[in-house]
């Protein structure tokens, strides 16, 4: 290979790892989002008066935080490894709730919550399994128009 190519292979190689290195942007922003809401002094929040909307809320953005995070791991390895990568996710979901809560324990008027915990841990681990299900649904979907389409020809 000359010096030309190889040169040229290395500045593509780095141009690749730039890219990726784009995709863990959304989880910082995410992880980042819950850290700044977390400092939030306790009668600073006005939530909805519904019973348990705070446990959804945990669900949900922790569900969100396992979405970037898979977004941010390279494909081949969530589809060679899916079991591993995606309990890796939930656990790293849960510390970072578990570290989460243990932030809210030095905020005014913010307690840490076990109830939070599981929340925050239901919420990556619904994303999990609806990530992993749905390549299946869009395949499925995509064979039924297919089928649909040979009974019309």
């Amino acid at each position: 290979m000359s010096v030309i190519g190889h040169q040229r292979k290395q500045r593509d190689s780095i141009k690749v790892r730039g890219l990726h290195c784009l995709r863990f942007v959304p989880m910082v922003l995410v992880m980042g989002t819950i850290f700044f809401l977390s400092a939030q002094p306790g009668d600073s929040l006005s939530l909805p008066d519904i019973p348990n909307i705070d446990k959804l809320l945990h669900a949900g953005i922790y569900g969100l935080l396992a979405a970037t995070i898979m977004f941010a791991v390279q494909e081949n390895r969530w589809h060679t490894r899916p079991c591993m990568v995606g309990i890796s996710v939930v656990i790293f979901c849960l510390l970072y709730g578990l570290s989460d809560e243990w932030h809210q324990s030095f905020v005014p008027g913010r307690t840490p919550d076990i109830l939070d915990i599981a929340a925050d841990t239901f919420g990556a681990a619904t994303m999990i399994l609806l990530w992993f299900q749905y390549p299946r649904c869009i395949k499925n979907r995509t064979e039924s128009a297919k089928n649909r389409m040979n009974l019309l020809s």
